[in-house]
């Protein structure tokens, strides 16, 4: 009996072990990404509006639930950011993607891709913008407009 015993819970941590359920870091891996998850928002709730003396958090245009990691291996991480416009029709939704990607390409600590994305139903041309805030060419471009580089500048600054 305790050679069966034996056998089955040698059997019973095989299979664990090889469904990635008793891996040392499986429980910890949820853990682990609401952390980060909490550290990106943490960077993006100052970024201030580029009309309004306020930040991004204080309009509800982000949230902690706006933010998603994901790990795409052990040292690079998917960043999803859905920000929510104050208005359907908010002309700077385009340049605050902007400000979101410049400034978590500045500060993030660790090795990451970002999907920045307008949530779904919160403006009229969403889809254009999102396809503008995740062209890498594009973003290049409008960094190099010395105008545009300074109001996302003065959005990301951080606040003393």
């Amino acid at each position: 009996m305790q050679r069966v015993s034996g056998l089955f819970s040698w059997t019973l941590s095989r299979v664990l072990w090889l469904s990635g359920l008793s891996e040392p870091g499986a429980a910890r891996q949820p853990r682990i990404m609401e952390e980060k998850a909490l550290e990106v928002y943490d960077l993006i709730r100052t970024i201030r509006d580029p009309e309004k003396p306020s930040t991004l958090e204080e309009l509800e245009v982000v949230s902690e639930s706006c933010v998603e990691v994901q790990e795409i291996n052990e040292e690079e991480y998917l960043v999803i950011i859905r920000f929510t416009p104050t208005v359907p029709h908010c002309s700077l939704a385009t340049l605050i993607g902007l400000c979101l990607r410049v400034k978590l390409q500045r500060c993030l600590p660790f090795k990451h891709k970002l999907e920045i994305y307008i949530s779904e139903g919160t403006h009229s041309t969403e889809e254009d913008i999102n396809k503008q805030i995740n062209d890498k060419e594009r973003v290049a471009a409008a960094m190099e407009n010395p105008n545009l580089r300074e109001i996302v500048e003065q959005c990301v600054l951080e606040p003393d």
